[in-house]
């Protein structure tokens, strides 16, 4: 499975998030390491151990 991702650098850190997670942001030291840190939260999120998480969806619309 496949995921996209958001990420950026700022300063010496890489920060990114989860495009369907939004509000749950994560850094790591390098890129590889960002990585890392958000297959952890994407895990965390999609077993529901983090409580009232807000998700993105598609809607179809006419």
């Amino acid at each position: 499975m496949k995921v996209r991702y958001v990420y950026w650098q700022e300063d010496d850190h890489w920060l990114g998030y989860l495009e369907e997670f939004r509000d749950y942001w994560t850094q790591g030291e390098s890129l590889e390491d960002l990585k890392e840190h958000l297959r952890d939260i994407h895990d965390d999120l999609s077993d529901d151990r983090i409580p009232e998480v807000r998700r993105t969806a598609e809607l179809e619309v006419n």
